[in-house]
């Protein structure tokens, strides 16, 4: 009997030591980063940097695989179910994990158990863009403007629950503006067309928008969250305004739930490292990313928890039903 005894745990011994060795050589292959947005986007190209930032520290490839769709569920629901291996990941934005909960009837995965968060990585406000025709260059400005036409403007987010959705939707509420809602697959195809005139105005990223607004294909007239940002110092915040918006858009990445802790704490500390390259720091911060925002695992997962609750709270607020 003793003798099974000590063939049984030498089993399980070489097994985890099989298994530990798996992982301390981890990655081995590619590791895939699914982002789920439309490609040239912000969260697409934050995305690209850090994947490729990733790639040289962990000495294999990691490719950006863009799954846009549902407002994030798509791309989010196929990392839900992968297997908790460290090869497909999760890249996301705030909105996509901690607001989709409360505003669509039927959710695939739970976010809060179908997920180990690994690493947030930068946080930072969205910015509020109008078609250059149209009369406006103030918040205050655009507020008169819209109120004097109930319901004969337009404005697009890249869709419904997202943050442009609902910073919009907090202004008007605080403003008692009527407008109508147009969502969008994506960021960049909202900012499209407000720069044709299809639509009047919107809320976008500050990434990837930098650009259009120097080029004067678009113009910046508020930032929500608490502070200005870098590129556009002469553009007031929300607060500023008198509309107050306080909630940070951020990015992170996630792992599959189950996925084994030594992976998670490898990969957190990959993105620590990147974070403290020069040429990274340098490349967010033309993105507008002065808050790298690094944590552990474990303060990440305080921080989704702490947003699901505040904008939880927001949508009560706004009286949005779930679709």
């Amino acid at each position: 009997m003793t003798r099974f005894v000590h063939l049984g745990l030498g089993a399980v011994l070489a097994a985890g030591a099989a298994l530990a060795g798996a992982q301390d050589s981890y990655p081995e292959r590619s590791v895939t980063l699914v982002v789920p947005t439309a490609a040239a986007g912000g969260s697409d190209t934050v995305g690209r940097l850090i994947a490729d930032r990733l790639g040289h520290v962990l000495k294999q490839p990691f490719i950006v695989d863009n799954k846009p769709g549902a407002n994030g569920v798509l791309g989010t629901d196929s990392i839900a179910h992968a297997k908790p291996d460290g090869y497909r990941l999760l890249f996301t934005y705030a909105a996509a994990h901690v607001v989709n909960p409360f505003l669509l009837k039927k959710m695939p995965y739970d976010v809060l158990k179908d997920f180990a968060p690994v690493v947030q990585i930068a946080r930072g406000g969205n910015v509020l863009l109008v078609n250059p025709q149209l009369p406006v260059k103030t918040l205050k400005e655009f507020v008169d403007y819209v109120r004097a036409r109930p319901g004969q403007l337009n404005y697009c987010s890249w869709g419904t629950g997202s943050g442009g959705h609902l910073t919009m939707e907090s202004l008007k509420h605080q403003a008692g503006l009527v407008m109508t809602h147009a969502p969008y697959k994506g960021s960049m195809p909202c900012v499209q067309d407000i720069m044709a005139g299809q639509i009047q105005a919107g809320f976008a990223d500050v990434s990837s928008t930098v650009g259009l607004v120097q080029a004067g294909k678009v113009r910046a007239i508020a930032i929500s969250g608490p502070q200005r940002v870098p590129s556009f110092p002469d553009v007031p915040s929300m607060n500023e305004a008198g509309y107050p918006f306080t909630t940070y858009s951020w990015y992170g990445i996630f792992a599959p739930a189950g996925t084994p802790r030594p992976i998670v704490q490898k990969l957190n500390a990959a993105v620590q490292e990147v974070l403290k390259e020069p040429a990274t720091i340098k490349r967010l911060q033309e993105l507008n990313f002065s808050d790298l925002a690094q944590t552990t695992p474990e303060q990440f997962a305080s921080v989704v928890q702490q947003d699901m609750a505040q904008w939880g709270a927001l949508v009560r607020t706004l009286d949005l039903k779930p679709q």
